[in-house]
Formats: structure tokens, sequence, C-alpha cells
């Protein structure tokens, strides 16, 4: 292991359990919702309230962390989280479950912040990159592998709750016993929409889109996958094919839109993407299912990090920041209204709803590319960015992007040469060990 990377497995650990649970509980919610007869709207709606939180939480974690530090504010949230999915299990009733989908939306939004900022200060600089690489790496994989874990039990059981709550509690073990030290403060990069809409109404329009699409498929598509006669594992397959065709596709659409139009590129994305959710409503045998799943996942999850490559090379590179928080702020949006809008279309519509609402989305979306592309066909950069493979995540995390200022990825520790850890370089840090 590279010795820059032996402070930080601790961290990364963390990352992993936590990620483990929140991707089982998460899929879980919606089966059981399903189960207990909920309805689709409510369902969407459950969803909305995770992703609300999630907003929320990027506005209450900053002064958290400067109140008690960062692994206090790590224990008080993964156990807000694990008592949140615990919850769940004594009370069936649909209101309770939307405020707790909310309160676990601001828990889960803090720890990411909390891990996120924590890599970004003891990360060297010139490693950073390759940090939040890895980092990405392990959040993809672990929330994959969480969907193997449905086949353990039947979502009308308890078992799956607990064992997600169990997990967000083991992710605070390696994180509380970490000799890393803790960053010296905590700072909510500034939202600039209008130099952001200016920059590159494009990035804007398609990190909203994603959000709009990826918030249903995380709410609704076990829905959609039970009520296409999938068991609990056809579901378990189906979720991960998506999450897995999203990893492996990234990487060669990303790099390969570092080299051509982005819009371009996002463009023939959109028109394979609208014709495999088409492909959805009429092949709905599991081998069909996974195999469309895959290819759509490739396509929809590569939206939101092409759209940041996009706004970088559109924005002065002191605006970079701040235009990537606003991108992920039009994600969030999208994605608390997207399970809604595609819960209520299908209590119309039935199960194919959701197919025909992830095309008439995409569909949108290229008709905005192509009206762009034809407006200004050739788009003069003067200094390009490159992809970096991404989920959505917080303006602490969009720190570590390589294309992010230097200054904003300020190491706060020096290596110990006996242990290969961060030990403190500022007197008033609180003690770590």
């Amino acid at each position: 292991m590279p010795r820059y990377l032996m402070p930080l497995a601790a961290l990364f650990t963390g990352v992993a359990l936590l990620l483990l649970g929140n991707g089982l509980l998460n899929t879980i919610v919606t089966l059981a919702g399903e189960h207990r007869g909920f309805s689709t709207t409510l369902l969407g709606a459950l969803s909305s309230g995770y992703f609300l939180g999630f907003f929320i939480g990027i506005w209450i974690v900053v002064p958290l962390i400067r109140r008690v530090g960062h692994i206090r504010a790590f224990a008080f949230c993964a156990a807000l989280a694990a008592a949140a999915s615990l919850i769940h299990t004594l009370s069936a009733h649909p209101l309770m479950w939307f405020l707790l989908r909310v309160i676990y939306g601001v828990a889960l939004v803090s720890l990411y912040a909390i891990i996120e900022s924590w890599l970004n200060a003891a990360a060297p600089a010139e490693q950073r990159s390759k940090v939040f690489s890895i980092y990405m790496v392990i959040s993809l994989g672990a929330v994959a592998l969480a969907q193997q874990l449905l086949r353990l039990d039947s979502p009308a059981a308890f078992t799956l709750f607990v064992l997600a709550a169990v997990l967000l509690c083991l992710g605070l073990l390696p994180v509380t016993m970490t000799r890393l030290a803790q960053p010296n403060n905590l700072e909510l990069p500034s939202f600039k929409f209008d130099v952001l809409w200016k920059g590159s109404p494009v990035a804007a329009a398609t990190s909203g889109f994603s959000g709009l699409v990826l918030g249903a498929f995380w709410g609704l598509a076990p829905v959609f996958a039970a009520r296409s006669g999938l068991d609990a594992g056809g579901i378990a397959g189906m979720m991960s094919a998506a999450i897995v065709g999203g990893i492996v596709g990234q990487i060669p659409l990303g790099y390969f839109s570092d080299s051509h139009d982005r819009r371009l590129v996002l463009a023939v994305m959109m028109v394979v993407a609208v014709v495999v959710s088409v492909l959805m409503l009429f092949f709905t045998s599991p081998s069909w299912l996974y195999l469309f799943m895959a290819a759509w996942g490739a396509m929809t999850f590569a939206l939101y990090p092409i759209a940041i490559a996009l706004m970088v090379d559109h924005l002065e590179p002191d605006d970079v920041l701040s235009g990537s928080s606003g991108l992920l702020m039009l994600y969030g949006v999208g994605a608390a209204f997207g399970p809604l809008i595609a819960g209520v279309w299908m209590d119309w519509q039935g199960v194919s709803a959701l197919p025909t609402y992830f095309a008439v989305m995409l569909a949108i979306l290229l008709g905005i590319l192509l009206y762009s592309i034809q407006q200004t066909p050739d788009e003069g950069i003067d200094h390009p960015g490159h992809f970096s493979p991404m989920l959505r995540t917080t303006p602490q995390g969009l720190e570590m992007m390589p294309d992010a200022p230097e200054d904003f990825s300020e190491f706060t520790g020096t290596f110990n040469d006996d242990e290969g850890s961060v030990l403190p370089v500022d007197d008033d840090l609180p003690e770590t060990r």
C-alpha cells in the first residue's frame, strides 16, 4: 500500500461500512413500504424526504463540526442514522417514515461531509486526486455490494433494518479509533448560481436532470423490479447491475468526453439511455432487465461527473468550487422532486411508468443538448477540465477533485515516520489518540 494511504485506511474502512448500511437501508425502505401497502406516490415521497434531508444537512454539518469536532460529530450522526433505521421497525405510519427519512438524510450527508473534509485535509496535495478516486471506487463498490444483502431475508421482516443499523454502527469503530489528526476547520463554499448559469447552462441542466432521473431510480427502481415479478435475489441483481454498469461506464465515457465536445458525447449517451428505457417496457424477464439496467446505469451515472467536467471547462479556476457546489444543489433539488413525480406517475399509469418517466426526462435533456450544439457548434475552451469518476457528493468532497484550486486542500498534519500516521501540527487541535 502506498505510504500516503496508510493513515487513511481507517476512514476508508468506515466509509465502506457506512455505505454498506446506507445502500441496504435505502433499498429496503422502498421494498418494506411496498410490502406494507404504501402507494408509489408515498414511496416516492419517502425518497424525496431523504434527499430533502440531504439538502438540509449540508447547511447543518458545518456548525456541528465547529462545535464538537469531527470525531464527536461523526459519532453523533452515525448514532442518529442507526436509530432512524431501527425506528422503522417500531412504526409503519407513513408520516413517521417520512420524518425518519428526512432525519436520516441529514445524518448521512453530515457523515459524508465529515469523512470527505477529513480526507481532503489529510491527503497530500499532490495525491489528492488519487485519494478521491479510491474514495469513489470504495463508495460505488460498497453501494453495489449492499444490494446483495437483500437476499438475506424478506422485506416483510425486521432483519434487514437491524443489519443496516449494525453496519452503520460498525462504521463508527475505525473512525473513532483513528489517530489521524482532525482538520483545523471546515468551510462551506459559496454558491454562485449566476456565474454557473452564465458560464455553463448546459452543465446546470445536466446536473438537474441527473437528479430527477437518479433520484427516481434510487427511490422506485426496487418497486419496478418487484412489480415486474423479480424476487429478492432478482431485485438485488437488477440494482447491482445498474450500479456496476454505472461504475464501468463512467471511465470510458468520461475520458472520451475529455477529447470531444462533451455536449455531443452526452447527446449520444441520452439517445442510448432513452432507447434502453423504452426497451424495458417490452422485455421484462430478469436477464433482459439486468442487461438493460446495466446499460442504463452506464449512461446515466456518468451524467453528473461529465456535468462537473463541462462546468470546469467554462468557469474561471477561482469559480470552480462554487460552481461545483451549485451543480450539487441542482442535483439535490432534482433528486428531491424526481421520486415524487415518478411515484405519482406510477400510481396513474402502473409499473410501466418508471421506464416511461426515465425516457421522457432523458429525452428532454437530449433536446436541450441538441439545441445547445446547434446554437454554439464550436465552443472555445481556454482551460479544459478533466473528467473524474464520481457520484454526487458534498461540497467538502468536491474540494478533492483534480481541478479544484490548490488553496482549498490545505494539509493540516505531518507524517509520523515511525507509525505512518498523521499527527497534529497545531497545539490547539483536539486530541485524537
